[in-house]
């Protein structure tokens, strides 16, 4: 079975030409008869690497001209051949023989290195799994994510040492899973990458006008705009990414797009060691299919060499600084294993943090008509059509080509059951002031996807034995400035740095949660923290304290408010509020799911296990539907929950799980947190090209 593995033809010939597994180890012999079993000349490439041990690599580019993805067979213990690895003994352990910089051959025939080989990788096949090794393991490759592989990556350049940084994405390609706004804020891009502008960074809408508004049914009244956005750029989230992939792998960084990292491995310390990608080819009864593949596990080094060590016929004499492994989870807003994270080790409690609050996001791009088109025009909103007890708010914004980004936020703290976050988007289009831009227009794309609103109050505790959290698994959006790519890809940056120091020069992990809070991340957010719990008495007072905040003291409160009660807590129960009528879709401006959903490109093999799980399947029938009117079939913008009659005529709940976003809004809003979203097989759900 062939998957997409993000290697790149140069990102190999790096990882061919550098060492890439354990840090600075330090070799005064090595003896090896495998480099060279037959004891014939070694001949080599133009890369220097030993002819007689590597496969040709062809290189691959993604039909938009990317070429950070590569097809390989996914047999792992062929992998090693095709990367550049000969295998070494049955242990498992394989040698980059292209770091062998000074060989000779001694009287017995046996190869003599000498010098500095900084590192090995570790096929192994012991278990059940194949497994590789690496220094660092990133879930998720997002702006957090690839900003930390990144920066690893320039400190290994800036002080001469290499470590060898992977990255696994459930999406079928870099950026297929990533929806955000976006304005965005640059500053983090300009300390990561200076020379983003030479290089061709898909950013290049600036803001050129802002303007605040709020909305009743009917008009749209101007407010002072509390943005400022002078500086900032209209993009496509989706696009940045792809392109910071490319970035990355030019420095060495291996991306394996089409992985789903479904499970934690720990060691004996009950220590994070790594994660194992879900199993491929099973039947939605479970059974195994003619196309079954074992997941993979992906692993921090662990090799000791403080000793000697003979490994069949290899021999190791010298001592490697450091062999901590390091994980950083990266998934973004509800990331499933950072969740299991948080709660084992109790992370919020150990910063006496309090729960996060969320929000749904649904987004459209449409093309429109060139006469209407203003590049760089940003309009934010309140009001209508969402009701005073609701916070949220839409956003409009104008990219090139004719495109803009319309889309409606909605807190899912909301408390009415019968509240549709889908069809009030549908009825915001049609709003006078937003109706004639659309007209004449045609929507290119389709999304939705939550965002964490809790701020300076609900971060966690971010690091954990063997790794940290990062971006916005941990939560770092600045909600009054509605952006949150700058901070989650500052946190990647400083957790980078972290990492480097633990690995190269014996430092803790700790260090990253102290550069956290010396950073302009925790004065951002500090300053910020009290917007979003102001609106938990409604809008109106909302505005008044957020005006105060802003204005006069300028986020140096002298207290800081704290959110209520948990989303799911907040839905009251169907008998304490009144139904909702939406109108029908027009077809025009407003359409059904069925139609938004095909314009998401969303895609999951249907013979497979669900990955939306209920904890008890009795609570849809007995709980949601008698109680709350089946909210699920509501605050899904997918349609991925229906409640259908049986042939008894009795309403049973059905999961569409191929309908999924990916978008979280269901493990997050259930009333009695019943379902529990878990990932799919990797390069499952959304396709997203320009959200």
């Amino acid at each position: 079975m062939l998957r997409l593995l993000s290697i790149s033809s140069k990102s190999i010939s790096n990882s061919l030409r550098k060492s890439s597994s354990i840090s600075s180890c330090s070799f005064t012999h090595l003896e090896t008869h495998l480099c060279n079993p037959t004891n014939s000349p070694i001949s080599s490439n133009s890369s220097g690497i030993p002819s007689n041990q590597f496969n040709s690599i062809n290189p691959a580019k993604t039909p938009d001209g990317y070429s950070f993805s590569h097809r390989f067979d996914r047999n792992f213990s062929s992998f090693g051949s095709k990367i550049g690895f000969c295998k070494v003994s049955s242990s498992g352990y394989w040698l980059n023989c292209a770091n062998l910089r000074t060989c000779e051959r001694n009287g017995s025939g046996v190869l003599r290195v000498q010098g500095s080989v900084s590192g090995m990788r570790s096929f192994s096949s012991e278990s059940d799994r194949e497994s590789m090794e690496y220094d660092v393991v990133i879930v998720g490759a997002g702006p957090a994510g690839l900003s930390a592989a990144i920066r690893l990556k320039q400190m290994c350049i800036e002080k001469g040492v290499d470590l060898s940084v992977c990255v696994v994405e459930k999406g079928a390609e870099v950026g297929a899973h990533i929806l955000s706004g976006n304005v965005f804020e640059p500053r983090a891009l300009d300390e990561l990458l200076p020379q983003w502008k030479q290089e061709e960074a898909p950013i290049s809408v600036p803001v050129s006008s802002d303007k605040f508004w709020f909305l009743t049914k009917k008009r749209a009244f101007s407010l002072p705009c509390p943005f400022d956005n002078k500086g900032n750029y209209v993009i496509s989230l989706s696009q940045l990414v792809r392109w910071m992939g490319t970035k990355a792998e030019e420095l060495g960084v291996e991306i394996y797009p089409g992985f789903a990292a479904s499970e934690i491995l720990y060691d004996a310390k009950d220590t994070v060691i790594g994660i194992a990608t879900n199993d491929m080819g099973v039947a939605k009864d479970g059974s195994k299919k003619e196309i079954f593949q074992r997941g993979v596990e992906l692993k921090g080094i662990s090799l000791s060499l403080t000793h000697t060590h003979t490994y069949s016929t290899m021999t190791l004499i010298g001592r490697c600084k450091h062999t901590r492994r390091i994980m950083l989870l990266a998934e973004g807003c509800r990331g499933s294993i950072s969740e299991k994270i948080m709660k084992k080790y109790n992370l919020r409690e150990k910063r006496h943090a309090q729960h996060q609050t969320y929000a749904l996001g649904i987004k459209e791009v449409w093309e429109i008509e060139e006469d209407k088109h203003h590049p760089g025009s940003v309009i934010h909103t309140l009001g209508w059509p969402l009701d005073q007890k609701t916070y949220g708010g839409s956003f409009l914004y104008h990219l090139q080509d004719r495109q803009i980004a319309i889309g409606l936020v909605v807190a899912l703290n909301y408390q009415n059951p019968f509240l549709n976050p889908y069809e009030e988007f549908q009825k915001l289009k049609h709003h006078p002031a937003i109706k004639p831009l659309l007209e004449g227009g045609s929507v290119l794309q389709y999304g939705a996807r939550t965002l964490n609103e809790g701020g300076f109050q609900s971060i966690p505790y971010p690091v954990f034995p063997g790794g940290a959290i990062i971006g916005c698994s941990a939560g770092f959006l600045n909600v009054p400035k509605i952006k949150g790519t700058h901070t989650a890809m500052k946190s990647g940056m400083l957790a980078a740095e972290a990492t480097f120091g633990v690995l190269q020069e014996g430092l803790n992990l700790e260090t990253y949660w102290d550069a956290l809070q010396n950073s302009w991340i925790w004065e951002e957010l500090y300053r910020a923290r009290n917007y979003r719990p102001a609106f938990e008495h409604g809008l109106i007072p909302g505005l008044a304290i957020s005006g105060l905040e802003h204005y006069i003291l300028k986020g140096r409160s002298p207290f800081t408010l704290k959110h209520g009660i948990p989303d799911h807590e907040a839905t009251k129960v169907a008998r304490l509020c009144s139904p909702i009528q939406y109108p029908k879709p027009d077809g025009v401006l407003s359409f059904d799911v069925p139609t938004s959903l095909h314009r998401s490109n969303t895609n999951h093999e249907h013979d497979q296990p669900a990955h939306l799980r209920l904890r008890d399947p009795k609570i849809p029938e007995q709980v949601n539907l008698p109680d709350y009117a089946g909210p699920e079939s509501r605050y899904c913008p997918a349609r991925v929950y229906e409640y259908n009659p049986d042939e008894k005529s009795q309403l049973k709940l059905q999961i569409n799980a191929q309908n999924c976003l990916h978008c979280k809004a269901c493990d997050i809003k259930d009333p009695k947190q019943n379902i529990e979203w878990t990932v799919p097989e990797g390069g499952g759900g959304p396709g997203y090209s320009i959200m």
